[in-house]
């Protein structure tokens, strides 16, 4: 079973709280972003090209477990930047897992030989490495040779010390679906737990724009995937069977970014992980405070082609929680890999595009230029105190 029962068990007790006290709008899966800093540049990625002294800042321990508790979402997925890269990141895990929510690690695994002897086994605890298909699929996707190799003995290393192990991988339009399921089947013989799987988004500043899904492109190559898999059930997936079968073209849904909060350097991101068009200081002001009606499929050009976990994940574990009989059917038959598909949210009426991202940077910038100023000037009037 890709997720294990403790935690389908959980998750499920703190969905069913959130039903009967009638909220509507509540975290499901919190992710954390330390830093920013990696060590591989991925052409996906639109996170790495942030001037140096961004790159250069940390959440503390103390701001990770505030977002922690503040957010009160069962599962905290870490991820970065390279989080193996913050040199407090064991203390956050075992902070994370003493308050009992369940904590997937993301990492492209070049540091794990290095560092898992920090780390210890738990059933809080999830290894989730950056996997993106077979060797040269991943080498080309992360812009190095040999890190495929790297990954696979990391998995083996990390299997063999009693750890759960997961792979993210990320999909983009130049995906094979033969050699993608080839990937799944590999995966399953490595020992993996679970695979989370997702069309690539695309980020606003990232490097490579012409490779990113289309929504139509994106539900065929899933569902020509998962028909090599007896309808996905050959692969143990560390998602709903929901969110597959949406993949698929099969479900019409709406994201729900509430679900998944993003809380990095520059604080609380709004509206979602991916999409950053604001940042306020606490959890609270995020969801009190946010348009939410002026984001998502058919409402805003930016997420027009979004059909990323992140957003929709929380989506498909609701319509599991309203609507079991039609979530079991789903589970026991497989995911549907032929006939029409669902009818899709029109974009006639969505706003345009707002590129803000450089605003964002220059507030942070000046924020981390005053502070240094600041520094220095204590540190001045204390070396003066100390003359006189």
């Amino acid at each position: 079973m890709a997720i294990p029962f403790l935690q389908v068990a959980r998750v499920g007790a703190y969905i069913a709280r959130k039903h009967l006290s009638g909220q509507k709008r509540y975290p499901l899966a919190l992710m954390l972003e330390p830093l920013f800093r990696c060590n591989l540049a991925c052409s996906g990625c639109g996170k790495i090209d942030y001037p140096d002294p961004i790159l250069n800042q940390r959440l503390s321990v103390q701001e990770c477990l505030e977002a922690v508790d503040e957010c009160g979402a069962p599962v905290v997925s870490i991820a970065g930047g390279e989080p193996l890269l913050h040199k407090d990141m064991p203390e956050i895990v075992r902070g994370i897992i003493a308050r009992k929510r369940f904590v997937y690690l993301c990492t492209n695994a070049l540091l794990m030989e290095k560092k898992i002897d920090q780390y210890e086994p738990s059933p809080y605890f999830v290894w989730s490495i950056h996997l993106d298909g077979d060797r040269e699929m991943h080498d080309h996707s992360v812009n190095q040779e040999g890190v495929y190799d790297r990954c696979v003995e990391a998995i083996r290393m990390a299997k063999e010390r009693g750890f759960r192990v997961n792979i993210n991988c990320t999909l983009f339009n130049d995906a094979k679906p033969d050699r993608v399921a080839k990937f799944f089947d590999s995966v399953k013989a490595m020992g993996v737990d679970g695979i989370t799987v997702s069309p690539g988004y695309a980020y606003e500043r990232a490097p490579d724009q012409q490779h990113f899904l289309h929504r139509g492109k994106t539900k065929q190559l899933f569902r020509d995937i998962l028909s090599r898999g007896n309808a996905g059930k050959n692969w143990a997936f560390s998602q709903s069977t929901m969110f597959l079968d949406f993949l698929a073209g099969n479900q019409t849904y709406k994201c729900t970014p509430w679900g998944n909060p993003a809380r990095t350097v520059f604080g609380w991101q709004r509206p979602c992980y991916l999409v950053g068009e604001g940042y306020v200081k606490t959890f609270k002001e995020l969801m009190e405070d946010t348009n939410w009606d002026a984001y998502g499929v058919g409402n805003y050009e930016k997420c027009a082609n979004c059909m990323v976990h992140s957003g929709f994940e929380a989506t498909a574990v609701a319509d599991t929680f309203a609507h079991p009989i039609k979530a079991l059917g789903v589970s026991l038959r497989g995911v549907k890999t032929d006939g029409p598909m669902a009818p899709d949210i029109p974009l006639d009426k969505q706003r345009p595009a707002e590129y803000v991202f450089s605003r964002h940077v220059e507030i942070k910038l000046a924020e981390i230029g005053n502070l240094k100023k600041a520094q220095g000037s204590r540190a001045e009037a204390v070396q003066a105190a100390q003359v006189h």
